[in-house]
């Protein structure tokens, strides 16, 4: 794995063709365009770079806007997904959590779960083999194994209704979802990929073995870009792409369905680390996750969505649903009134024949389809984030060829920018490194509050280094513009990591929207209009 602590930022390629029709942006042509901005497009942009191909990504939105920030927050093989048969999609989700868990310490740690029982749900001799084959679909060196556990004196238990006594146990991994999109953004760009946010596609044509793309920005300033190849990754809005954006026929689109997860976020129902996995009457099952110290993540649902993805919020419905599925396993009972915030994504599943089929049912795989004329293009269907390593190593070993690429695989161990974090244990990275990592940082930064490192590390990683060059007191951190959040941070997320809005900073750069009044908000807004004239990325300076 490599990576070096510290090191100096180096140049990379970013904007959003403020400038577009003068200097290096007019008439651009790459090796690999790539549509979409969430965990698959900038995965594959990632990859891409990697193997030494020129590449343009642009995201009509910020990066992670809607999916891939509105997760379940879990790295996981999908327990579940055991009663469909899916047996290859949870080995294959399991591999890579092992291997994403090593990539990205600072992003990815390890969550107990507990699966509280009584005789009325599933039978517990089918739950327990169901986690013995979870344990042994694929090696854990990093996460131990699944147990039975006693609710009555477990911690665990104390959070839970007296008639929950008995349970199970089991282990997978928590993410910063949106985090993770950033961050292979930002490797991808520092390979030489350009990456365009609040950038659509407006058109692509396929012409003598060549893509043209036409590109607009927000304020309406277009661009025209060649390509070798082309990748559609945009996600709920694929079909979408392929039919207006690539002229395809309909007859040539795979059946796609577009179900809405939402979540709700409560204040802590229990002080401890571990999650909960609620299995409700309908079949389904819904989490329940620590979340940023002070609250609890609950969901997720599987609800149909027939408007625009972008749209995308929970309904009055999945709300009581998912109170009252909480209501019915913890002591406090969870109430509609007290769900402090909540967000929704829309997750393109693989409709296949099962038009009729529960939405908990469909599967949640991905299909690479891959078209060599009139000019190389790959279009991603489907896919979850556990996956997302694989899916654009996947998509790379396919498409790669067709421009005379033969680099090969190389992400599996590889990390991720901020991940080269020592470990005590050689090669297993996230559980025996970070705490001590954390640890010395706090010392070294000794003139900042703790709390206030350990978020560093947890967002940055190694990166928090570049981050407080040259800080050594306060008032080197610059305004404080809110609690916990300076200018020194801000100006960082604006230069390197596409940061253009508070939004981005509050709700994808980081979950500080959960604590900060309104008038934070705005003083924060108000401070990043002030410094992004026509370019997005300001001077550390």
């Amino acid at each position: 794995m490599n990576g070096i602590a510290g090191s100096a930022p180096s140049a990379i390629r970013t904007g959003d063709l403020s400038n577009a029709g003068t200097g290096r942006n007019a008439g651009q042509s790459v090796d690999v365009a790539v549509i979409g901005g969430g965990i698959n497009g900038v995965s594959i942009a990632r990859d891409a770079a990697g193997r030494g191909l020129s590449v343009l990504l642009c995201e009509q939105d910020d990066l992670a806007a809607h999916t891939s920030s509105a997760s379940s927050k879990m790295i996981h093989g999908g327990l579940r997904y055991l009663e469909y048969g899916e047996f290859g999609l949870v080995r294959k989700a399991l591999q890579e959590r092992e291997i994403l868990m090593s990539c990205a310490a600072h992003l990815i740690h390890p969550l107990r779960l507990i699966m509280p029982h009584t005789a009325d749900q599933r039978p517990a001799w089918l739950i327990r083999l169901g986690l013995l084959l979870y344990d042994h679909l694929a090696s854990r060196r990093i996460l131990p194994a699944s147990a039975a556990v006693d609710l009555r004196t477990h911690v665990a238990g104390q959070a839970l209704q007296a008639r929950y006594r008995r349970g199970f146990a089991y282990s997978d991994g928590w993410v910063n979802d949106a985090r993770l999109v950033v961050l292979n953004a930002l490797d991808a760009a520092e390979r030489g990929a350009q990456i365009l946010t609040r950038t659509r596609c407006v058109s692509a044509q396929a012409e003598a073995g060549i893509w043209r793309l036409e590109l607009e920005t927000r304020s309406g300033r277009r661009q025209s870009v060649t390509a070798r190849s082309l990748v559609n990754a945009s996600g709920p809005w694929v079909a979408q792409t392929a039919r207006s954006v690539l002229q395809q026929p309909a007859a040539t689109i795979p059946p796609l369905r577009l179900v809405r997860g939402s979540h709700i976020v409560v204040p802590a129902l229990f002080a401890h680390d571990c999650a909960y996995l609620l299995q409700h009457s309908d079949g389904r099952v819904v989490f329940a996750l620590p979340y940023e110290q002070h609250f609890t993540l609950i969901g997720t649902t599987d609800v149909d969505q027939h408007a625009d993805p972008g749209q995308a919020q929970i309904s009055a419905t999945e709300i009581a649903y998912l109170c009252d599925l909480a209501s019915s396993y913890f002591a406090r009972p969870v109430r509609p009134v007290d769900v402090v915030h909540s967000f929704s994504g829309v997750r393109p599943l693989l409709a296949g024949e099962a038009t009729g089929a529960k939405a908990a049912a469909l599967s949640r795989d991905y299909r690479l389809l891959l078209e060599s004329r009139p000019a190389p293009l790959l279009q991603v269907w489907g896919g979850k984030i556990t996956t997302c390593r694989k899916l654009a190593e996947e998509a790379l070993d396919q498409l790669a060829p067709l421009l005379g690429n033969r680099h090969g695989a190389w992400t599996a161990h590889v990390c991720l920018p901020g991940g080269d974090i020592a470990a005590t244990v050689p090669d297993v990275r996230s559980v025996t490194g970070l705490a001590d990592f954390v640890a010395s940082c706090q010392q070294h930064y000794h003139w900042l509050p703790p709390a206030l490192v350990q978020r560093y590390v947890y967002a940055y990683g190694t990166r928090l280094h570049r981050l407080l060059e040259g800080c050594r007191q306060m008032a080197d951190m610059g305004e404080w513009l809110a609690p916990g959040l300076c200018t020194r941070e801000v100006r960082y997320l604006m230069q390197y990591e596409w940061a253009q809005q508070a939004g981005d900073v509050l709700w994808r750069r980081s979950h500080l929207g959960l604590q900060l009044p309104a008038a934070a908000v705005e003083r924060l807004s108000a401070w990043m209009q002030a410094r992004y004239q026509d370019h997005p990325h300001v001077s550390q300076s």
